[in-house]
């Protein structure tokens, strides 16, 4: 069985099942270019990682300080009308869809939370099978033989959650806003007849290279990218 891309930068950040890990193992011992592949996406991993970390261990700065010290108190009406908004987000964000129907029903009511009314998708937005695949699959767990797979998920600069992505339509990164999955860069996609979704004009090392640029840290790892997931991607 031949490795994807895909697979080998999720080889590369641990993310792969047990099982499937092991047969990329040995794939990647056994093949200088599959080695090179996974040790060239380890280094673009590191290298996005030491460029933000200085933003992170930076001091906050003063003028930041100062306004939080000098901000008045909001009312206190004000206050729990916050309280009664987040917790009646937090109910709905909390909700697991296994435990009110089948996987079918699941699907369809994640659906009408991102798409807009009547089903139509605003110009610029993923449409509904990308868009499903955007909100439930995971870079680590992906069913096998999936329409679109994930490369990465990460934060942009305005705390967007954003996802790399390829698929056989198209290829690119998408940013959830309140309208849904907002493209931010479209790549052709594979053709029908490739199994190992290699993009024609929009390969994964150019998508990943435009996340790096794109991300304000690093790429979530699994356990943030599931809860993540669980919260709705807000």
């Amino acid at each position: 069985m031949s490795v994807t891309s895909e697979e080998l930068a999720a080889y590369a950040d641990g993310e792969l099942d047990p099982a499937r890990r092991e047969e990329v193992r040995a794939q990647v011992e056994a093949d200088p270019t599959l080695a090179a592949q996974v040790a060239a996406h380890a280094a673009l991993k590191q290298k996005l990682a030491a460029h933000f970390a200085p933003i992170l261990e930076a001091p906050v700065p003063d003028r930041l300080t100062e306004l939080l010290r000098t901000r008045q108190p909001a009312p206190v009406a004000e206050f729990a009308a916050a309280r009664e908004k987040r917790d009646a987000r937090r109910a709905l964000s909390s909700v697991r869809w296994g435990w009110v129907a089948g996987p079918a029903l699941a699907a369809s009511l994640a659906l009408a939370v991102f798409l807009p009314r009547g089903g139509e998708v605003p110009e610029g937005y993923a449409g509904e099978q990308l868009a499903s695949a955007l909100e439930q699959q995971l870079v680590s767990a992906q069913p096998a033989g999936a329409d679109t797979r994930i490369l990465l998920s990460f934060r942009n600069d305005d705390g967007q959650f954003c996802r790399a992505f390829a698929g056989e339509a198209q290829s690119g990164i998408a940013c959830r806003d309140r309208e849904g999955w907002r493209l931010h860069t479209t790549g052709a996609g594979a053709s029908a007849q490739q199994s190992d979704y290699r993009m024609a004009g929009a390969d994964a090392g150019s998508i990943l290279a435009q996340a790096q640029e794109l991300a304000a840290g690093p790429a979530l790892t699994a356990e943030e990218e599931a809860a993540a997931r669980e919260q709705g991607w807000r």
